[in-house]
Order: structure tokens, then C-alpha cells, then sequence
């Protein structure tokens, strides 16, 4: 009750702070780098309206309906709210989201347009049997662009059926947020975390919780670099939550860079530019002079402007050093290369170069999550979605050194499961990351990339071995001298090559029945509330009967809490009261 009440003062606090700065008729950007849970919201001027999505077969999924706008009225006139007229009456009549009365009382409405966003990701994973096939392989994958976006499409009115399946990455949730886990031993690369306890959503099966640390020696600082900023400024990032938002990240990325080594400046839109070539990185008040100089306009040739930033990278390498493009884009490429499976094959050729990737993405409305997360995944980088200046500080500032350095590439997780213990498992999420066994000892199959200090949590439901919900081999043979008598649940394996070397190395820690809790940790718990959400969100054939408002309450039992969490359970209950 206590946690609830701070919930709601909160959110009252929210509603006090966005209708004092904008009069509720229209949003402004605010960030005063306040570390107050109300600093989340007024993120940016354009938010997206909600959405319905059609999904193919493949797993692809386009926003039909749209964003950009709202019209202001009462909550008990949904007809008036989907019309699409917003006057400027209702702009000006001061109304505003009431969050402490249940539910919308005059409020901002989402109108339509067209929106051509879209999304694919897999079909969701079911469960292996352990004995017929006991391991469970998968490139790391540090990426949390789809909880930043799906937390603009609620923040922007969406409500839970309006977000398109294919946008929700699990893995992603869980991994926007920070956990207590063991650092690294002396001279090890990782320092690795595991427990098992009762799943919260099925407490006939149990919930393992493998969270793996990486190595931090830079204390927030990067070794000499050579940065590449491949900003696309054609036409369609000519709106404030784009271009003017870009422009912003990156002058403060730019202040707060200290150490030695170049920033370069590409731009792409009608035609490849650059605007900036190996300016060292302490001359600032010319690389902000060149960022604010960019304009939007044009259409976006991504292909050469990719090129482009590869072949300015290379001219300013730095042998030992940190070779990084940052590409920053809505995804909506028109010329030259546009198809997924292509952009795939064309910026897999450059990543033996020494030369990372990171990608960020911005917008709504055109936004291609499709192309933006491939392009990370195959380009030995990572991918974060920018919706605010909050957002973007928290990436390019206070994370700067997980986002711009490698620690370790090709990394790969395997996980052996007893058959003794584990009937069945499967892992949630990570659809897009899945390989083959045998890749996990093939130094030629790529993994994922992680950055320093970067955490990766992976979850699995695990069916226990002798549970009601056990499925017995007829034809095996299950005399006690040929079955497993350990009582480990799993073998984790972790291989990762140095970023500069190309042979793998490999790390074994075994999860004994020590690691099972009957009460789940705040790491475990906090997880497994997150998988909950996005399994919600994504209609996940595995949820049962949970609902948002389970969450939302089993969130306010936790003490465990920041302003990130926080802005969960208050993501999570704005869906509920959505319906």
C-alpha cells in the first residue's frame, strides 16, 4: 500500500509537471536532468497515436493506422476521440490526462494517419524436452530499443491490443533494466549469476534466471577512438522527436567525451556528405558547430552513406584503439539497398574491419524497426531506441562506456540442461538471436557484440522432471544406473573472442540445486514480472491467466526500485486502465 501510494503520487506529480509546462494543448521536450520519476514524461513535441497491426505469416508486422496527433475530449466519447478532428478549441481547453482518477477524464486522444512502421521477429519459442534435446544455443544481444519504443507507443496513448506483437522483443525488456549480479574474478572476462525459483505465471514450472556481467575497467571513461557519426537527414527526420532530437543527443554525447581520439561526420539524405573528417575530440566547439548545422531534406540513400562512414572510419583508424560508427535514423531507406536481406549481406562485408556499430534508432510513424535491428545484429554493434533526451542521456552519457566500447565479440551463450531435473525448457526471447548447436563452437559463425560493464539476462520456464506437467519418453530407458543422478539443473557455457583477436574462448559454470529459492530474489522477481509485461503485450501463447494488473500489484510487494522501475509499473498501469 505504501509503494502504491507513492505510485500515485508520482503520477499525479507527472501530471502536475507536463500540464504546468504545456497547458496540455500541446507537449515540449523537457529534460532537466532531474533524476525525479516525473522526468520521463514530456519526452517529446510528436507521439505517436494508437495503432492496430496486421501480422503475416512471417511474422512481420505494419502499423495500419497512426500517429502523430491527438485530439483532446471527454473520455465518455470514444466516437469523438477516433475521428480525427482536433479543433482548436479542444487545443486550447486545457484538458489533460488525469491519471489519479482511474482513467481518462479529458485527455489526449490519438488520431489517425498513415503509418508505415514496421516490425518482424520469429515465431515465440516453445519448449525442448531436455531429454531428446538438452542444449539451448544463443548469440548475446544487448539491445533494448524495443522497450524505449513500446514505452513511446504507451506513453502516446497506445493501448496493450493496439501494439503490434512483432515490436515486443522479451530479451529487450528485461535487458533495458539493472540487476545485481557478481562482477568478474580477477583476469575473467565475465562474472556470471544464476538462481531458479517458482515461475510467477505457472507455479508448476520454475523460472531460472542466468544474468552474466561483464568486465568494467574504464570507470565511465573510452580508450582513444575514432567515432563516425552517420546521421541521416533526409526528409523524413524532419520532425522534433527525429532530427532536432538527434542534433541534441549528440551535442551532449560531445560534451561529455574526454580522453584523446577523432570525431567524424557523415550525413545522408538525397546525397552522401562529409561534413566533418577526423576533427580531434577535444576541439568541441566545432564538432557542435557542424551537428547543429544539419538540416533535414531529400530522400535517404543509406547505402552510400554507409559506405561512406565505413571508408572515413578506416582513413582514421586507430590500431589498439575504439573504431565505432554511430548511425542515427528512423530506418526509412528509399534508395539504394532498402530490402532487410540485403542490408544484411552488404554490412556483414564490413565488419572484419575492426570497425563496431552502434545503432539509434528515432521517430514514429515511418519508423523501421525491421532494418535498424538487423543492421546492429550483423554489423558487430548494438541497437537502442532514442525517444527522449532522458533516453538519449542514458545511453550516450551514463552508459557511454557499455555503448561505445567492446569488451568482447562473437559472444555466445550454450546452456545444458539435466534431464534429471528439467523435463522441458524454453528460453523467452531471444528469437532473433537463436543458432545452431554445433555454431557455438564454430569460430566462424558470428555471435553477439558487449559492451564494458554490459549486463545480458537470459530467463527460461523450466518444466521439472516429475511435475504434473512432465512429458514421460515411452521408449527410453529410465533404469537408475543409466539416468543422470546429478542434481545440477544446467551447464552454462559462455565462448567470446577478444575484440581484437579471432579465436574463441570459453567459460563453464554449472547451476547446482544450491541456486534454487523457493522465494524469488529481487533479481528473479523484477525479471519475471518484466517477461510477464512483454508477454502480455505480445500475446504470448504461454502467459495463462495473468493479467496487468497482477503485475502492477506484484511490483508494489518489491523494494527493490529506481526511477526506471518505476516508470514500468506506471507503463504497466496505464496499459491496464486502457483495457
Amino acid at each position: 500500500m505504501k509503494k502504491r501510494n507513492r505510485m500515485l503520487a508520482l503520477l499525479l506529480a507527472t501530471t502536475t509537471v507536463v500540464c504546468s509546462i504545456t497547458g496540455c494543448g500541446n507537449t515540449e521536450t523537457s529534460d532537466t536532468g532531474s533524476s525525479s520519476h516525473s522526468s520521463h514524461h514530456a519526452r517529446t513535441e510528436s507521439h505517436s497515436g494508437s495503432t492496430s497491426s496486421k501480422e503475416t505469416m512471417s511474422g512481420k508486422s505494419e502499423n495500419t493506422a497512426p500517429s502523430v496527433g491527438y485530439i483532446v475530449g471527454d473520455a465518455e466519447a470514444p466516437a469523438t476521440a477516433s475521428s480525427g478532428l482536433v479543433t482548436e478549441s479542444a487545443m486550447d481547453s486545457g484538458a489533460c490526462y488525469d491519471t489519479t482518477c482511474g482513467g481518462y477524464d479529458y485527455g489526449y486522444y490519438p488520431y489517425y494517419e498513415e503509418n508505415t512502421e514496421s516490425y518482424q521477429k520469429p515465431e515465440e519459442n516453445g519448449f525442448s524436452l531436455a531429454m531428446a534435446n538438452p542444449l539451448s544455443t544463443f548469440a548475446a544481444d544487448v539491445d533494448t530499443a524495443s522497450y524505449a519504443n513500446v514505452r513511446r507507443m504507451i506513453e502516446s496513448g497506445y493501448a496493450g491490443g493496439d501494439i503490434p506483437a512483432a515490436a515486443v522483443r522479451p530479451e529487450e525488456f528485461i535487458n533495458y533494466f539493472s540487476y545485481d549480479l557478481n562482477g568478474p574474478d580477477r583476469g575473467e572476462k565475465f562474472g556470471v549469476t544464476t538462481e531458479v525459483s517458482v515461475c510467477p505465471w505457472n507455479p508448476d514450472h520454475q523460472l531460472l534466471f542466468v544474468g552474466v556481467k561483464a568486465e568494467d575497467q574504464l570507470d565511465g571513461q573510452i580508450p582513444e577512438s575514432n567515432l563516425v557519426f552517420l546521421i541521416d537527414v533526409s526528409g523524413s527526420m524532419a520532425s522534433s522527436n527525429k532530427l532536432d532530437l538527434l542534433k541534441t543527443a549528440f551535442v551532449d554525447l560531445v560534451d561529455n567525451l574526454e580522453g584523446d581520439g577523432t570525431v567524424s561526420i557523415v550525413t545522408y539524405a538525397s546525397e552522401e556528405k562529409v561534413v566533418l573528417d577526423g576533427a580531434r575530440m577535444s576541439d568541441k566547439r566545432a564538432i557542435k558547430k557542424a551537428i547543429n548545422s544539419l538540416s533535414a531534406g531529400g530522400a535517404t540513400a543509406g547505402e552510400r552513406g554507409m559506405e561512406m562512414a565505413y571508408e572515413v572510419a578506416r582513413d582514421n583508424f586507430i590500431e589498439g584503439g575504439n573504431n565505432r560508427i554511430i548511425m542515427a535514423t528512423d530506418g526509412d531507406l528509399n534508395v539504394g539497398i532498402s530490402d532487410p536481406d540485403e542490408l544484411e549481406k552488404f554490412i556483414e562485408q564490413k565488419k572484419d574491419d575492426g570497425i563496431f556499430l552502434s545503432v539509434l534508432g528515432f521517430g514514429d510513424g515511418n519508423y523501421k524497426d525491421d532494418r535498424l535491428e538487423r543492421l546492429a545484429d550483423c554489423g558487430n554493434g548494438n541497437y537502442n531506441y532514442i525517444d527522449s533526451q532522458l533516453e538519449a542521456k542514458k545511453v550516450l552519457v551514463d552508459q557511454m562506456s557499455s555503448t561505445l566500447v567492446t569488451v568482447a565479440k562473437d559472444v555466445k551463450f550454450q546452456i545444458e540442461f539435466n534431464p534429471a531435473m528439467v523435463n522441458s525448457f524454453r528460453l523467452i526471447g531471444y528469437e532473433n538471436r537463436q543458432m545452431e548447436d554445433v555454431a557455438f563452437n564454430d569460430d566462424s559463425k558470428d555471435g553477439g557484440e558487449i559492451g564494458s560493464g554490459h549486463t545480458v539476462v537470459a530467463l527460461y520456464e523450466i518444466v521439472p522432471a516429475g511435475s504434473k506437467d512432465a512429458i514421460d519418453l515411452k521408449y527410453q530407458n529410465h533404469t537408475d544406473e543409466q539416468k543422470d543422478v546429478s542434481d545440477d539443473y544446467a551447464t552454462v557455457k559462455i565462448r567470446y573472442k577478444e575484440p581484437d583477436e579471432d579465436v574463441s574462448k570459453l567459460l563453464t559454470y554449472v547451476v547446482d540445486s544450491s541456486k534454487f529459492n523457493e522465494t524469488a530474489s529481487e533479481n528473479l522477481a523484477f525479471a519475471g514480472l518484466v517477461a510477464e509485461f512483454a508477454m502480455l503485450l505480445s500475446d504470448s501463447d504461454h502467459i495463462g491467466n495473468v493479467t496487468y494488473d497482477d503485475i502492477y500489484c506484484a511490483y508494489n510487494e518489491l523494494e527493490c526500485c529506481d526511477i526506471y522501475r518505476d516508470e514500468f509499473a506506471q507503463l504497466v498501469w496505464m496499459v491496464e486502465k486502457r483495457g
